[in-house]
């Protein structure tokens, strides 16, 4: 399922996000960067070991500091089939009144912007916080298709596609719905 957002396709995909062929896939990492499990330890195994260190050389010019909730980098992807990977830290589900859904918005907004400074022009995200951080998938769904398209509305042309890869045909389907 896709629609057209002010000159660029969103699309839906059911399917793994280390297989895309993108220019850029967004990395759930967790705030240390040095990898772990799900989509983050998926994507770190995938490309290998440069991408630990380019995470490593990330948090040194951050002087040792974990990147906070909401932020984004980018760096190399090493060994998979795109050219950057940009890392993202949805927030923990606290039950919805800690500031999450501003959190999980920051963390779409400040990677599509981050694909847009390194000139990137189709993205692939996982659902942010949905697994292990215990997002509600409804609701992460919503903020997710929300956020992704106030982004697209607000900077025309800037990419050619934004896709939402879900690893389950549930997921899939709560996008589907978000998206309608």
């Amino acid at each position: 399922m896709h629609v057209e957002v002010n000159g660029t396709t969103l699309r839906l995909v059911q399917g793994d996000i280390t297989n895309q062929r993108v220019d850029a896939v967004v990395n759930a990492a967790n705030s240390s960067l040095m990898g772990g499990g799900g989509v983050d330890g998926a994507i770190h195994r995938k490309g290998g070991p440069e991408i630990l260190e380019a995470c490593k050389k990330v948090r040194e010019e951050m002087g040792g500091a974990k990147l906070p909730t909401g932020e984004a980098v980018t760096t190399t992807a090493g060994n998979m089939p795109v050219e950057k990977v940009i890392h993202t830290v949805g927030p923990v589900w606290k039950g919805g009144d800690a500031g999450e859904y501003e959190l999980l918005a920051n963390a779409y907004r400040h990677s599509l912007e981050q694909a847009a400074e390194h000139g990137l022009k189709t993205v692939a995200f996982p659902s942010i916080s949905t697994g292990a951080y215990g997002f509600p998938i409804e609701e992460a769904a919503e903020v997710a298709i929300e956020t992704i398209r106030e982004f697209l509305e607000n900077h025309p042309d800037t990419f050619d596609e934004v896709r939402m890869v879900l690893f389950s045909v549930d997921d899939l389907q709560e996008y589907e719905r978000a998206l309608m």
